[in-house]
């Protein structure tokens, strides 16, 4: 039976079964596609998530794809390699021979010594993280004339990132209790309990975005017994996120008059804003930190795509905060890392499937013909910048990916 002329969304392309009954056919030969992934260790960023989990990897084994780890890449995530090989990964002891494969996966963008080891049209799926990117960066994936993806801009047709809507799950709920972590007087901050007690007022939270982030956020924040403040432009944002929660909330537009109120006396300020493509705009201003109260807490969930703070700066998970006018900033691009179990299987679950249509769709260059949601990924097209934001910003020529891939046909 042919499935010619069936339309399959992105959405459903990650939430099909993996496992489906399949229609018994005569014996026809039939070409099918075979990827030999690569999933190196992490050595930046203090990253301990890793892409790809065993259970996964039974799967795509089954489906007759390659996949080779690096010794040592799961166990910050409590994977061991004789997990991995159990699962019928080939363990190795060389970066080099993970980079021999045809996709490589990653949950942390490459080092530069890394893109060093590609070779063309290698397929690189990994974050972005405009904020450690430089031009040095874009120019060497280029020379190597690789198909680069950002995990965080793969797209769904009914508008939502699926990276980032499951990483922000966990963001919003990590973000609630880091916060918590650092306002105790042991970790620099005011010594003030989130939820407060009888008789004492609870903290006040502050939630920039109404997005997951900020839906998780609000609900771990709540739970906890705390005060809180949400804002969004998006009206239609707040609505949903006071059904979600299931009672009123305190919600308000984004006011710079208002917003700058609310932070003098806030306890706690959550950056939980997204941008689609490209940096996140500046929302709060030095100025408005400045006015804050000594020892308050921001968490920019925001960093990864430059952070709505104007004071912010990317840390790592090794040493997360500094202090600017008296609060204490947490800038970790990778929150999700603390909780790495969680995080990998949740990265995991959706990057199996893109692995598996891809290799029934024989390449990945044809799953990006008939996908747009996967084309909104792209950054990098054998030797080609096609994110307009990055040209812009950096300078270099851009060209359209739906060009590009139309002159192949």
């Amino acid at each position: 039976m042919s499935d010619f002329g069936k339309k399959i969304t992105f959405s459903d392309f990650f939430s099909e079964g993996q496992f489906e009954t399949q229609v018994e056919t005569l014996a026809v030969s039939k070409k099918k596609g075979s990827l030999s992934i690569g999933v190196p260790s992490e050595i930046t960023l203090s990253e301990n998530r890793i892409p790809l989990v065993p259970n996964s990897i039974r799967t795509l084994v089954g489906y007759g794809h390659k996949v080779v780890i690096e010794s040592g890449a799961g166990e910050k995530a409590h994977f061991s390699d004789h997990d991995y090989s159990e699962a019928g990964a080939l363990v190795v002891h060389s970066k080099e021979e993970v980079f021999k494969c045809n996709v490589i996966l990653k949950i942390a963008p490459p080092t530069l010594d890394e893109i060093d080891l590609f070779s063309s049209d290698q397929i690189l799926i990994s974050p972005l993280q405009i904020p450690i990117l430089s031009d040095e960066y874009l120019q060497k994936l280029k020379q190597k004339k690789v198909i680069a993806l950002a995990m965080e801009y793969l797209k769904s047709d009914d508008g939502y990132f699926p990276i980032v809507r499951i990483m922000s799950e966990i963001a919003g709920m990590e973000s609630i209790l880091t916060a918590a972590e650092i306002l105790s007087k042991s970790n620099g901050g005011r010594g003030t309990l989130l939820g407060g007690i009888s008789g004492i007022p609870p903290a006040k939270v502050v939630i920039l975005g109404a997005g997951v982030v900020g839906e998780f956020a609000t609900k771990t924040a709540l739970g906890l017994g705390a005060s809180v403040r949400v804002f969004d432009n998006d009206i239609s944002k707040l609505m949903r996120l006071q059904s979600q929660v299931g009672r009123q909330l305190h919600t308000s537009v984004i006011n710079p008059v208002y917003l700058g109120y609310q932070l003098v006396s806030a306890d706690v300020v959550i950056g939980a804003m997204h941008s689609q493509l490209g940096r996140t705009p500046i929302i709060v201003t030095e100025e408005m930190v400045s006015k804050m109260k000594e020892g308050s807490v921001i968490v920019d969930i925001s960093i990864d795509q430059g952070g709505i703070f104007e004071t912010s700066e990317m840390r790592t998970l090794d040493n997360p905060t500094f202090k600017k006018h008296g609060v204490i900033h947490y800038c970790v691009p990778n929150i999700a890392s603390k909780v790495s179990r969680t995080g990998s299987i949740a990265v995991s679950n959706i990057m199996t499937p893109l692995l598996l249509r891809a290799g029934a769709s024989l390449n990945i260059e044809s799953l990006l013909y008939k996908s747009k949601g996967i084309r909104h990924g792209v950054y990098v097209y054998k030797g080609c910048l096609t994110n307009e934001y990055l040209s812009k910003r950096f300078g270099m020529k851009y060209i359209s990916l739906d060009l590009l891939l139309t002159s192949n046909l």
